[in-house]
């Protein structure tokens, strides 16, 4: 499974309709409704501003609409040819300024499916990375020590705080989780042990 990395833009005419298609990372739900309200405040002289959106690491979580378009020629389709890219966490706006000649529902449901086959092939994507959210305390001696070795495991460190102890939160690949643990309760002689936060898809 590959995930959306980067913004991408096209435009198609067709019968002098002009579609202004785009590509957006997302993460959760509430990204593709704030990017939907933003679309249709920002392009509010345009005739329809569909859009389809796919997010989780199965590529679970779906949606779209046609924005007036008759049913099923719009946001379907698009949507269509986004569940059958291997990528996900990608919301798709396709906004259409009407040039005159009516498409026929044939022809809507090509334009749409056709905008979103575009974008992907301009789309920028990298494989689907699972990683999990961490966080534990030691000394500051044993912080010396373990923070030489957060690159090894490719530990990022999100937050720090010194204090009595030191506590660092911070995320890793979830496939290193068990080995990064091992490393940090070997390394501080069984004092230190992973708190583990939540795990998501990036």
């Amino acid at each position: 499974m590959k995930i959306l990395i980067a913004y991408a833009k096209c435009e198609l005419e067709i019968k002098r309709s002009r579609f202004l298609v785009e590509a957006f990372p997302v993460e959760e739900q509430s990204d593709a409704r704030d990017l939907l309200k933003a679309q249709k405040r920002k392009y509010a002289d345009a005739t329809h501003v569909v859009h389809a959106f796919v997010l989780g690491k199965g590529a679970e979580i779906l949606g779209c609409s046609d924005d007036g378009e008759p049913s099923g020629t719009a946001g379907k389709p698009a949507l269509n040819v986004l569940k059958n890219s291997n990528v996900t966490n990608i919301f798709v706006s396709i906004t259409r300024w009407f040039g005159g000649t009516l498409l026929g529902t044939g022809g809507l449901v090509k334009a749409y499916g056709d905008s979103v086959k575009r974008i992907l092939e301009k789309a920028s994507t990298g494989d689907l990375i699972e990683t999990v959210e961490v966080e534990f305390s030691c000394s500051y001696a044993d912080y010396e020590f373990l923070s030489r070795r957060f690159q090894e495991y490719s530990f990022e460190v999100m937050n720090t705080n010194f204090m009595e102890h030191v506590l660092v939160a911070g995320k890793l690949d979830a496939n290193q989780k068990e080995e990064f643990a091992k490393f940090i309760f070997e390394s501080t002689k069984g004092k230190t042990k992973l708190f583990t936060d939540s795990i998501r898809a990036e």
